[in-house]
């Protein structure tokens, strides 16, 4: 039997645990952000609950994780509810950690990893368990894996961004689902977002002209005058539809939709014959709580023989090609062709924090929580 005591908002495990000695300090509990039920409209902090562990033993396999930064993404927000994950669970989340202790050859002491079992802090994990967090079926959460090696210098939060999840959402996204032809214009909507401001920067380097939606005068400048965009379109000024008409004059190529909504249906109706659309994502209604009617869209469709498609990253993880969006993604920001950008926000207890304020838009490029 296991007794809990509440002490300073955390739940706490009375046992005993084990002391492990890193350097100067000596660590014998963790730290896990639960998300105690499903939620209902935009998360509030009352949705999550700190817990406070004792650290085990390692046993055979095992390693001792310690974080560097966290990752907070939009897929977190649908994915609980969408693929039936049970309250309450640990929140989903991926972190880039490093290995202090390790009973596992293929993960060395000092080695780095990232790892999907959702917002912990320093823990004991096994590499080949299926954690709460990891899902099941074609949208399961990748299980813990060896560091994608970077170039010196680059920090290793670009793991968790440009050099993880979000770039290869980007690059197998646009290249292999809308195929991009020089000279055509792509349009990219929630453009100043960790997938967005990748998306249109691939998109140019591909010979298009790009287009980006984005909220705020801010973002859309840094998406002109920073990372290249042809034009940007203020989605909170007016029209969406009429605006992308005077951005891209000759008509939308390629859509890759990350907001749905009305956003969307503006940008499908400056189709060109032969359009292409990619959806990554809906995030305009992930906090609405009544159901939301939009035009039909099969008329337009049909009538300019439309082709859109959905997706989820993993598809090309599990196909085994991985390495070789993270390898092109790699090799660009070597050659100073993509950069980045981040929005970081310091210490593990502001992990809520920061997942709200990335749903609320309030970062530009990837969101990022140090260590």
């Amino acid at each position: 039997i296991h007794f809990y005591k509440r002490m300073n908002g955390a739940r706490k495990l009375l046992q005993v645990s084990h002391v492990y000695k890193t350097g100067s300090r000596s660590l014998s509990e963790g730290r896990r952000w639960i998300m105690k039920r499903h939620f209902k409209g935009m998360p509030v902090l009352d949705d999550f609950e700190l817990a406070t562990e004792p650290l085990p033993i390692l046993k055979e396999n095992e390693i001792l994780l310690k974080p560097e930064f966290w990752s907070v993404d939009p897929y977190a927000r649908i994915y609980p509810i969408s693929f039936g994950y049970k309250m309450p669970m640990t929140m989903l989340g991926s972190q880039v950690a490093q290995v202090l202790e390790s009973k596992n050859a293929k993960f060395p002491a000092g080695s780095h990893v990232v790892a999907y079992t959702g917002w912990r802090d320093v823990a004991v994990v096994d590499p080949d368990a299926i954690y709460d967090t990891y899902g099941k079926g074609h949208s399961a959460l990748p299980k813990v894996a060896p560091a994608f090696k970077l170039p010196e210098g680059v920090s290793r939060s670009l793991l968790l961004g440009t050099l993880g999840m979000p770039g290869n959402t980007a690059y197998f996204g646009l290249l292999e689902l809308c195929n991009p032809k020089k000279g055509e214009t792509v349009v990219v909507s929630g453009a100043a977002g960790a997938v967005g401001t990748l998306v249109g920067q691939i998109a140019k380097l591909k010979g298009c002209r790009v287009v980006g939606i984005a909220g705020g005068e801010e973002k859309c400048q840094h998406l002109v005058n920073e990372l290249g965009f042809d034009a940007a379109v203020d989605y909170k000024k007016g029209n969406v539809k009429t605006a992308v008409r005077r951005a891209a004059p000759k008509g939308v190529d390629c859509y890759f939709d990350n907001v749905g909504g009305d956003i969307s249906n503006g940008v499908i109706m400056n189709m060109n014959m032969y359009g292409r659309i990619a959806v990554c994502g809906a995030i305009t209604g992930y906090n609405d709580t009544k159901p939301v009617l939009y035009p039909a869209l099969q008329p337009i469709m049909v009538a300019f023989q439309l082709k859109m498609e959905g997706f989820l990253v993993w598809r090309w993880m599990h196909q085994g090609r991985w390495d070789e969006g993270l390898e092109q993604m790699t090799k660009w920001v070597e050659e100073g062709k993509v950069k980045n950008r981040e929005t970081v926000i310091e210490g593990f207890e502001n992990l809520p924090t920061a997942f709200i304020k990335m749903l609320e838009g309030k970062n530009t490029g990837k969101m990022i929580v140090k260590a």
